[in-house]
């Protein structure tokens, strides 16, 4: 799940404010099912409401929506630390799902990393890692631990689940936040809070690989998002919505053609077997739909044609 804020112009639009980048616009909540990737929930809201407002029961909807869609395994929410309360947590667990939140670094999740032995950093394959031929690992800035860890004491509603920090060196000591000392001197600090059972190296990636949903973001602002165009806020919220609608079957246009369309944007999806110069003709009770000869996406419209048209499964 994300928040992105989405810029608008002049302040006759209703609902428009100030989000937490500072720019004057609305407000877009959004939740994906990474698999595809495709959207299962989708609400507009004001440009300068808090994001987790009201994120419990986005989040309810999004997880029974992808459970219609087909989702059958234990589903897990990854979210950033926007969300790190204890509502958003027990409204997952209520929905039967896990979760992996980014934890924001206040004190007390700094102390539990102060705590972490040096020895229990594991390094792990990162961007740009060098593998030691004769130390047999992965040489990089970038380590990961784990310890167990009991959050939101403060509130009265514990929740107790597994802390897993991944740590990269700082390039620059004089960014350090105030009032961590020494401990952030040298490194910049990521921590995750999740019920996931994965190992821990694998919910560490699997956690950052959320960041999908930001290519979500940008090809739907690439298109149709990339302003609102009414004044009025119930016309705009129905303008996301039929942005997702096209999004999701522009996805599933792609999945439907095969090779690398299934992981395209929308708009060479578009591009390739959507906006086709195909001429339709009618003869003997039959259409027929002329396509350019000899063009490069014809085979994948054909894939897409076929898999639409195929037969039911059985049974």
């Amino acid at each position: 799940m994300w928040t992105t804020p989405c810029e608008t112009h002049g302040y006759r639009k209703q609902g428009v404010g100030y989000g937490y980048n500072k720019v004057k616009g609305l407000n877009a909540l959004l939740a994906t099912d990474t698999s595809g990737p495709v959207i299962v929930g989708q609400r507009l809201r004001r440009g300068g409401v808090n994001s987790a407002r009201g994120a419990g029961k986005f989040l309810a909807d999004a997880i029974a929506a992808a459970r219609r869609a087909g989702a059958r395994s234990r589903l897990c929410c990854r979210l950033d630390s926007a969300y790190y309360n204890h509502r958003v947590v027990a409204a997952i667990g209520k929905a039967g799902a896990r979760f992996s939140i980014t934890a924001r670094m206040d004190q007390a999740v700094a102390k539990a990393i102060a705590g972490i032995d040096e020895n229990a950093w594991i390094p792990i394959k990162y961007p740009q890692a060098i593998y030691d031929q004769d130390e047999q690992r992965w040489i990089s800035d970038a380590q990961v631990a784990e310890i167990p860890y009991t959050a939101f004491t403060s509130t009265g509603h514990r929740v107790s689940a597994r802390l897993i920090v991944r740590r990269v060196n700082r390039l620059n000591p004089a960014t350090a936040p105030q009032g961590q000392g020494e401990l952030f001197a040298a490194y910049r600090h990521h921590a995750v809070f999740t019920n996931s059972a994965e190992p821990m190296l694998t919910a560490e990636a699997h956690h950052r690989d959320h960041a999908i949903i930001e290519q979500v973001i940008a090809d739907l602002k690439g298109s149709a998002l990339a302003h609102f165009p009414s004044g009025k806020f119930t016309a705009n919220a129905a303008w996301l919505a039929c942005t997702v609608i096209a999004y999701n079957l522009a996805r599933a246009a792609g999945v439907a053609a095969g090779g690398k369309l299934a992981r395209a944007r929308t708009a060479t999806i578009r591009s390739m077997v959507i906006n086709l110069p195909a001429r339709v003709s009618y003869s003997a009770g039959n259409f027929t739909l002329h396509l350019p000869a000899n063009s490069r996406s014809q085979a994948r419209f054909l894939a897409m044609f076929d898999t639409v048209h195929a037969p039911p499964r059985a049974a």
